[in-house]
C-alpha cells in the first residue's frame, strides 16, 4: 500500500510543478491583453474579446483554457479594465482560475513614441480534486466495492482548492508602426503548494515582446491592395526553466489577415531538445466592429500523435471616437471603415 501511495503522490508532485506555468496563446497578436496589461485601454475605445484554446483535443488528454477581457480609455491618459482566466484538464480535473482588474498609463515621448506603464492584480484559485482519487484502503478486497475517503495521513494533508492574490507589471512603447514590451508577472509570489503546511512560491514569467509593420501597398508592383502590411513580431517567454520564443509573421490587409507564428526552443535543456516545437498558422477576418481569428498549431517534434492544438477568437471593438488620443498600429487597423 504505501509503494502504491508513493507512486499516487509522486505523479500529484509531477503534475503539480507543470501546472506552475502559465498558459501560453498563439494569437497574442489578435488579444495582446494576454501578453500585458500595458495594452490596457490603448485601443481608446470599448474593446473587449475571448479566446478559447484546446490542447491535444482526444480523449483524456485534452487541456482547455479560455482567457476573456474588457478595457477602455477613461481619460486621455488612463485606461482601465478587466481580465479573466480559466483552464482544466480532462485527465487530472485540474482547474485554473484568475480573475484581475488592469490599469494602464500613458505618457507621451518625442517623436510620436509613447510609454505605457500597466498594472495587473487579482485573485486566482487552483483546483486539483484530491477527493477523486482512489486510494488502495477505499477498495473491499472481498467483493471489490469502494468505501468512502481514505484515512491515509498523506492524503489528508493535501488540501482541493488553493487560493492566493497575484499581481503583474508591463512597459510598453509604441507609435504607429511599432510597439515593443516587457511583461513580469506573478509579483506577489504567491504559494501554490497544495499542502496545508507547503510552500512553493510560483515562478515568476517573464515575456519580451515586440511587432513592427512594413507597408506593401506602396510596392512598384501593385502587388497588394491598399492599406496592406506585413506584420513581423516576437514574444520571448520565461518561467524557471522552462523557455520560448515565438516568432510570426504576417500579410494585414483591411478586411483579412493571415500568417504563420513558429514556436522555437532557444535554450534546449536536454540532449533530445528540440529548436522548432511547432508552426502555427492562423486566419482572421473582420466584419463590421468585430473580428474573428483561428490558428492551428502544428507539431513539429517527437511529441506523438496529439491532434494538434486548436485556437478561436472573438474581438469586438466599437467605433473610434477619441479625436484626440492615437491607437496603436495593431488597434488602428481594426477600425477602418
Amino acid at each position: 500500500m504505501k509503494i502504491k501511495i508513493f507512486v499516487v503522490l509522486l505523479v500529484i508532485t509531477f503534475s503539480i510543478k507543470v501546472k506552475a506555468q502559465d498558459p501560453v496563446f498563439t494569437q497574442f497578436l489578435l488579444v495582446p491583453e494576454t501578453l500585458n496589461p500595458g495594452f490596457t485601454g490603448s485601443a481608446s475605445s470599448w474593446n473587449a474579446g475571448i479566446i478559447h484554446r484546446r490542447q491535444w483535443p482526444e480523449g483524456n488528454r485534452r487541456i482547455d483554457t479560455e482567457f476573456g477581457f474588457a478595457n477602455n480609455l477613461v481619460t486621455d491618459n488612463l485606461g482601465l479594465g478587466i481580465t479573466v482566466l480559466n483552464q482544466r484538464e480532462t485527465f487530472t480535473n485540474y482547474n485554473y482560475f484568475q480573475f484581475n482588474g488592469a490599469a494602464s498609463y500613458r505618457i507621451d515621448l518625442n517623436y510620436n513614441w509613447r510609454l505605457r506603464l500597466g498594472l495587473e492584480g487579482g485573485f486566482g484559485r487552483k483546483d486539483f480534486n484530491f477527493t477523486n482519487l482512489l486510494l488502495e484502503d477505499q477498495i473491499n478486497i472481498n467483493d471489490g466495492s469502494i468505501s468512502g475517503s481514505s484515512i491515509d495521513p498523506g492524503f489528508l494533508r493535501y488540501n482541493n482548492k488553493i487560493n492566493f492574490v497575484d499581481f503583474s507589471f508591463g512597459v510598453l512603447v509604441d507609435e504607429e508602426n511599432a510597439w515593443f514590451g516587457a511583461t513580469l508577472k506573478h509579483l506577489a509570489r504567491p504559494d501554490i503548494s497544495f499542502l496545508e503546511n507547503g510552500n512553493i512560491p510560483l515562478d515568476l514569467f517573464l515575456s519580451v515582446h515586440g511587432g513592427y509593420y512594413f507597408a506593401l501597398d506602396n510596392s512598384p508592383t501593385m502587388l497588394f491592395p491598399a492599406d496592406t502590411d506585413l506584420f513581423i513580431s516576437f514574444n520571448y517567454m520565461r518561467q524557471a526553466q522552462f523557455n520560448r520564443l515565438d516568432i510570426g509573421a504576417s500579410v494585414e490587409m483591411n478586411m483579412f489577415s493571415f500568417g504563420v507564428i513558429a514556436a522555437t526552443n532557444p535554450e534546449g535543456r536536454s540532449y533530445n531538445s528540440h529548436l522548432l516545437t511547432s508552426l502555427n498558422p492562423f486566419l482572421s477576418m473582420r466584419a463590421g466592429e468585430f473580428k474573428f481569428g483561428y490558428s492551428y498549431d502544428v507539431n513539429t517534434s517527437k511529441f506523438g500523435h496529439s491532434q494538434g492544438i486548436h485556437e478561436l477568437t472573438l474581438t469586438w471593438q466599437s467605433k473610434y471616437t477619441c479625436r484626440d488620443c492615437d491607437n496603436y498600429r495593431m488597434k488602428l487597423k481594426d477600425i477602418r471603415w
